[in-house]
Order: C-alpha cells, then sequence, then structure tokens
C-alpha cells in the first residue's frame, strides 16, 4: 500500500479558546504544529484567528495574521507543507485570496459543494439558526483561479456523496489546473453531511476522479477511530487535529495536536502502512519541491 500523508487540523473555526485547547497566536500554533510534525504529520491545515484580546474564538482574513501564523510555523517544522482554509460564507472570497496571495501555501481547502448546515439539539431546538454553507460552481472556480495564480494545489472538501460526484465533473470539465493530482477530502460526521460510517466509506472512492488521492476528515469523538482505522486499511489519507475532535481512541481528552497525530500514526502502522515524509507528500500530491520556511 502507498504511504500514508498526515495531515493536522490545528485549531478550527469559533471554537473557544477559554474553554479548549486550541491555538491561536503564532507561537501558540507553532508550538502545536511542532508536536504535530514530530509525531509523523507533514501537512499542517491551519485557520487564522482573530489576535485582539479576548476575540481568539473569531476567525480572521487578515494576511498580516496570516503572514505571521505561517512564518512561525514553517520555522517550527522545517519542510512542512501549509494547507490553508479557505471556507467562507457569501460570494465575497477577497479575504481568503488575499491570505492565499500573501502566504502562497502549498495547498489549500476547496470546499466543493453547498450545504444546509445544520445541527439539532437533544430537546429538537436548533444548535444554531440553520443555514446555508454555499459553494456554487462559480464560487469554487474563482477559488481555483485563485489557487492557480499563487501555485497552490487545491484540496476539494465534500461534505456530501453528490459533492465527491461532482467533483470527478469539476476534473471532466477541465476546471482543475493541468498537472494538479486530484484530491478529495471526504468529511464525515457533520450532523447534516456524511455520517461517520465505516461503510459509507467503502463505497465512496468509487465516485473519485480518476488517479485522485483520497483521505478523510473525522468529526467526533471516541467513535471516530475505528472509522480512521479503516481509512487507514482502504489506502486513504488520514487526518486528525483539535478542529476535528478532542478525544483520544479511550475516549480521553487530549492534550493537544501531538497526541492525536500520534495517534492516527499508530492507524497506519496497524494498516501495515508507513508515514509519508513533507518531501513524499509532495511526490504524492505532485506539489514542486520545497519552498523555503517563510511565507
Amino acid at each position: 500500500m502507498t504511504k500514508a500523508i498526515l495531515t493536522c487540523a490545528l485549531t478550527g473555526v469559533l471554537t473557544d479558546p477559554a474553554q479548549h485547547p486550541v491555538p491561536v497566536t503564532p507561537e501558540q500554533m507553532a508550538t502545536q504544529a511542532r508536536d504535530a510534525f514530530n509525531a509523523g504529520a507533514s501537512i499542517m491545515h491551519v485557520h487564522l484567528r482573530a489576535q485582539e484580546p479576548g476575540r481568539g474564538h473569531l476567525p480572521s482574513w487578515d494576511p498580516d495574521v496570516a503572514e505571521r501564523v505561517i512564518a512561525a510555523i514553517r520555522q517550527a517544522c522545517p519542510g512542512v507543507l501549509i494547507n490553508l482554509t479557505t471556507g467562507v460564507i457569501g460570494p465575497d472570497i477577497s479575504g481568503p485570496a488575499a491570505c492565499i496571495r500573501r502566504v502562497r501555501p502549498e495547498i489549500a481547502a476547496c470546499n466543493a459543494g453547498s450545504l444546509n448546515y445544520l445541527k439539532l439539539k437533544d430537546n429538537g431546538q436548533w444548535a444554531w439558526p440553520p443555514m446555508v454553507f454555499d459553494n456554487p460552481v462559480a464560487k469554487v472556480q474563482q477559488f481555483l483561479d485563485v489557487m492557480a495564480e499563487c501555485g497552490t494545489h487545491p484540496e476539494f472538501e465534500c461534505f456530501d456523496v453528490g459533492i465527491v460526484r461532482s467533483v470527478a465533473m469539476y476534473v471532466k470539465a477541465g476546471m482543475l489546473a493541468p498537472g494538479h493530482v486530484p484530491e478529495c477530502n471526504l468529511v464525515m460526521g457533520v450532523a447534516s453531511g456524511m455520517p461517520c460510517d465505516a461503510d459509507l466509506l467503502e463505497l465512496l472512492p468509487r465516485w473519485l476522479p480518476p488517479g485522485a488521492i483520497w483521505q478523510t476528515t473525522l468529526i467526533g469523538r471516541a467513535e471516530i477511530w475505528p472509522v480512521h482505522q479503516r481509512t487507514a486499511e482502504l489506502g486513504g489519507m488520514l487526518r486528525t487535529g483539535l478542529e476535528d475532535t478532542f478525544y483520544l481512541p479511550d475516549g480521553q481528552r487530549a492534550s493537544g495536536n501531538g497526541a492525536l497525530i500520534e495517534q492516527l500514526a499508530a492507524c497506519a502502522e496497524r494498516a501495515g502502512r508507513t508515514i509519508a515524509s513533507p518531501d513524499e507528500a509532495r511526490t504524492m500530491l505532485g506539489i514542486r519541491p520545497h519552498r523555503g520556511d517563510t511565507p
């Protein structure tokens, strides 16, 4: 089987650092990234947080913040690949586009389709007002154009089966710039998207574009770990981190990203796979050689 690329999703969006051990500042992000890097992660998936006191639970699209955070991570983790988030509601992509142009990440997330983003409480009340995470084809194309301009590899985020199938159509329609290996991130566990289910996972690779690499993002608690193991056994790439879960396989809360990546590496090893280095991950994804440790 192919080597396993490990991605660490360092912090996510909106999680309150006053309640959870999520990193916010460049120094905190670099420290958590270094722990994950030492545990085997070759890619850091980065969300940016507001840096003002008391606002660290809010997202930021300030290119200066992006530059400071990415520079700190690259210095702490020589050779690491950066995967920058881009998710925004509405048609205005100027914030994430400016951040991509400033730091030129090796990879950027490209949300590949729209989703009714819902969550229901046990009492039947909405956890937040029902909303649409809107990613029409024209918006997807805008992001792909910015990524192509900056030499950034797109990772297609797929929250539902129809979105997986849409990516195959994007590739066939010529939306993906020549030379890029199609990559799909199968996001499972969002309440109104695909469930975190090993039986469903086994079916999904048949709908991928030809020659695609795929990974899973699994949202939840201890129940996600058997599906991580099945991902490893099926040949998928692996991702976890404090964006996706706070819990280790035994149900205990993780102390940080390094502990989560250690468990992810163990999944790969049980499946008989070795862990890809950053340079090996670049080769597998068709990304050009390392650019250095600064944006």
